[in-house]
């Protein structure tokens, strides 16, 4: 064919080979460069920048190597760490607003579902007035019935503590080193003067602040519960307005976690937390310890604090026992608080928290102590339910089934003798 003709079409003259080739392979036509460009000569780079990760005249990025590569990894750290700082300091500022708003959401998470099953039979303005009205009913026998407990025993505690402490300080007296009862005296005359110092009375006025802030932050966070539990759909279709495709399936996916995650971690606790009140509260009624149902009571509150709170609580029902009954009920009762935090350790923590809180040790713990120097006590119960949530949001970052970052799997070369595993059953007749 004539070569003028062969441009004329579009097609491309092949290259003979050595190998006796054509010099096409898949229809895509190979150009010899050792016939475009002599041994040894430099070719220019096809385009201005050098390609990806080269400079303009075609040398490699001083940023690609190894040290290039650590120094942009931690600039991105840093920038992290920096927002991690920003967003910490807002929320220590921002605590009366942030914190009522963050319990209101994990509420709402946990009340949603009864909610929802209102809503198929009534409105659901009805439907979430009435879940409300079931909560605060709940919640009003139980603080009645501490209230009642307290001050029917009221008397009998105030005997058994100054019994209590008299035996406390026979017993320091018997110690090898030298206590007197000056001593001791003068240590409770120290405490009665700080009760009628100035001091005292300044933080007197600091918690009078600090109640009045907890009442506007309860109120602020009883509003803002109503509307997630009425409107909650639809406040999270309109924060989802500005993502379209996947980022609007991502944010959907991890929105939908999120809240099963914290329903599921409140819910689970406050099962968990019911068999430790009633456990260690049946016990405690059996050794006739005073103040028995305000423990149970305050057993189930402090098992929302995880790690510690059951321990807390266990200290402080011994430390009744053994002010009231002696030290063989306050052996006892450590014996009964053991003996129920195994059975939810080992028994029903696996099974009612398994799919809702799938975290190590030590990441409760970090979260724990996280939260609890940023807010307090309040930081302590709202940091292991975020930690899980953070969690679950990685886990379907990717896809509903997908990891965070799927592992490739790596395919080892062969050995020199040897051959790939597909090239053997290519091999084979």
């Amino acid at each position: 064919m004539n070569p003028l003709r062969r441009r004329a079409t579009g097609a491309q003259p092949t290259t003979p080979r050595p190998d006796g080739g054509t010099g096409e392979t898949g229809g895509r036509t190979v150009t010899d460069r050792s016939l475009a460009a002599p041994t040894g000569a430099a070719t220019a780079p096809s385009s201005g920048t050098g390609g990806r990760g080269s400079t303009a005249i075609g040398r490699p990025s001083p940023w690609q190597d190894t040290l290039g590569r650590a120094g942009v990894r931690s600039l991105q750290l840093l920038a992290v760490l920096a927002l991690v700082v920003v967003v910490a300091f807002a929320i220590s500022r921002l605590t009366l607003v942030v914190i009522p708003v963050l319990l209101a959401l994990v509420l709402a998470a946990a009340i949603h579902p009864l909610v929802a099953r209102f809503e198929k039979v009534m409105p659901d303005i009805v439907a979430t007035w009435l879940a409300l009205l079931l909560l605060a009913a709940l919640l009003t026998g139980i603080m009645g019935a501490v209230v009642v407990a307290v001050l029917r025993q009221w008397d009998e505690l105030s005997d058994s503590a100054v019994e209590g402490a008299q035996q406390l300080v026979d017993s320091l007296s018997g110690l090898p080193f030298d206590i007197s009862s000056q001593q001791i005296e003068d240590l409770r005359d120290s405490a009665t003067a700080f009760l009628t110092s100035s001091a005292f009375g300044t933080g007197a006025i600091a918690g009078v602040s600090a109640t009045a802030n907890f009442v506007t932050g309860l109120v602020f966070m009883l509003v803002v519960l109503f509307f997630f539990l009425k409107d909650g759909p639809r406040i999270w279709s309109f924060l989802l307005r500005p993502f379209e495709g996947e980022p609007y399936l991502r944010a959907r996916r991890v929105g939908t976690r999120t809240v099963h995650t914290l329903g599921g971690y409140i819910r689970g606790t406050a099962i968990v937390a019911a068999v430790d009140a009633v456990g260690i509260g049946v016990g405690l009624l059996i050794l006739g310890v005073p103040l028995a149902i305000p423990l149970a009571v305050l057993v189930f509150l402090l098992a929302f604090i995880p790690l510690v709170g059951a321990t807390l609580a266990g200290v402080l029902a011994a430390l009744v026992a053994l002010v009231t009954n002696g030290p063989t009920d306050a052996l006892i009762v450590i014996a009964i608080v053991v003996g129920v935090n195994q059975i939810e350790g080992n028994f029903l923590q696996p099974v009612v928290m398994a799919r809702s809180l799938a975290l190590h040790p030590l990441v409760i713990l970090i979260a724990l102590t996280v939260g609890t120097v940023l807010v307090g006590i309040t930081g302590a119960v709202l940091a292991v339910p975020i930690a899980a949530s953070v969690w679950g949001a990685l886990q379907v970052w990717n896809g509903p089934h997908e990891p965070a970052h799927p592992v490739a799997r790596k395919e080892r070369p062969p050995v020199e003798g040897q051959v790939a595993e597909g090239q053997v059953e290519a091999s084979k007749p």
